[in-house]
């Protein structure tokens, strides 16, 4: 269903001029409308009107905002996200394709300059920018079709994420009144604009004209699109010098309790329990480092180091972050994964069943039982396996869901 707001019933009408008059809405009426999601969408939109003037959103972008419509196809798209149901080697597999290793080096090769700047300015290597740039738009080419506005208001009036996305609406209306984009800009369902799915206050706070052509475009010019991704990664605590993953070998059984994230050891102590680099004993230390399963002990298995949670607050997903990460790996001249037999996993089915009986026992599955297997399901298998005396690499199997 798409529900137009350009004729708002009490008080929000248009004026027969181009220009509406917004300062004609009373503060009283805007400031008592204060639902932060859902409801009746005129008390809300009131308030999103009031909170973009606040911000300093001018007529120019509030008249935009009349304009917008409610998607459900992006509600649809929120509620499908099958990243989430697949496992790294499915996903992976599919998205580290030798299409994108080629057009990775290509560009790489083509932008050496700007990705030598970046690096400069930035501290974030070519490879790390050029993995993001693949997997977000095949390198531009895939940008999206939807209607940003449309998918932020979506977005900010559904009650799953606003606390997430009306900021960014507030955001986007800025840079309509700026001029930086155009009030038709299309993008990613979730409201992410350009070549590196740029969210919209990144856009206005850490948008980088890497061309020197006066404005930051970052649909168009790939070297803005680099160079703002460069920034963003650099304020998300991106470590200048050190590395990010590293594929390993495990030679033998260890408490595996240890394979979780927040685990940082040295190579020292990954090395007295087995664990060996792709082509003999571990480096030197370069960092402390989490052994990363992300299929329990039988499948991958890398170290990953302070800057891979760099990839985990890009996208939240550890499946996708590892992708990325691994990616970017390959572009900086890592080779391929070895060979694993990783333990048969559950269905998304199961996984539901699996949710429910940890909820059962006491642990925190988050708001609803969803079947995707996220963090707080990943934790929660790792201390009932420990608990049941498995190995506890977090991965659940069926095995697992069998003694629960």
């Amino acid at each position: 269903m798409n529900r137009l707001l350009t004729a708002l019933a009490a008080g929000l009408l248009l004026t027969s001029s181009a220009s509406y008059a917004l300062d004609q809405v009373a503060p009283a009426q805007l400031q008592a409308a204060k639902p932060a999601c859902g409801g009746e969408l005129e008390p809300w939109f009131n308030g999103v009107i009031a909170e973009a003037r606040a911000a300093g959103v001018s007529d120019r972008g509030l008249n935009e905002l009349l304009k917008a419509s409610l998607d459900d196809k992006v509600l649809e798209r929120d509620r499908a996200q099958g990243v989430f149901n697949q496992t790294f080697l499915t996903f992976s597999s599919r998205m580290v394709s030798d299409y994108r290793l080629k057009q990775g080096a290509a560009n790489l090769k083509k932008y050496a300059a700007t990705f030598a700047e970046a690096e400069a300015e930035y501290g974030v290597p070519g490879p790390v920018i050029a993995a993001f740039w693949g997997l977000e738009t095949d390198f531009g080419a895939v940008q999206g079709d939807f209607d940003t506005l449309n998918s932020l208001l979506t977005l900010s009036f559904d009650c799953r994420r606003p606390e997430l996305f009306r900021p960014q609406l507030i955001a986007l209306l800025k840079l309509f009144d700026n001029g930086v984009v155009d009030a038709k800009t299309t993008g990613a369902w979730a409201g992410e604009i350009g070549q590196m799915q740029i969210l919209p206050t990144d856009y206005l706070e850490r948008g980088v004209d890497g061309d020197d052509d006066g404005k930051v475009d970052l649909k168009h010019s790939a070297p803005d699109a680099i160079m703002t991704a460069a920034r963003v990664l650099r304020d998300l605590g991106w470590r200048r010098g050190e590395p990010w993953l590293e594929e390993v070998k495990l030679t033998k059984d260890l408490p595996w309790e240890n394979a979780i994230r927040s685990n940082r050891l040295p190579h020292s102590k990954w090395s007295e329990w087995g664990v060996t680099g792709m082509n003999g004993p571990l480096g030197p230390d370069d960092g402390d480092a989490s052994l990363l399963l992300p299929m329990g002990r039988k499948g991958p298995a890398f170290l990953s180091y302070a800057n891979f949670d760099i990839f985990v607050e890009w996208n939240k997903s550890i499946i996708y972050a590892t992708t990325a990460a691994y990616f970017a790996t390959r572009l900086a001249g890592a080779g391929p994964l070895q060979p694993t037999t990783p333990e048969v996993g559950l269905n998304p089915e199961q996984m539901k069943e699996l949710q429910n009986k940890l909820a059962a026992r006491g642990h925190d599955m988050g708001p609803k039982i969803d079947g995707v297997f996220g963090i707080l399901t990943r934790d929660a298998v790792r201390d009932e396996q420990i608990r049941l005396g498995m190995p506890a690499d977090s991965w659940p199997t069926p095995e697992l869901l069998g003694k629960l």
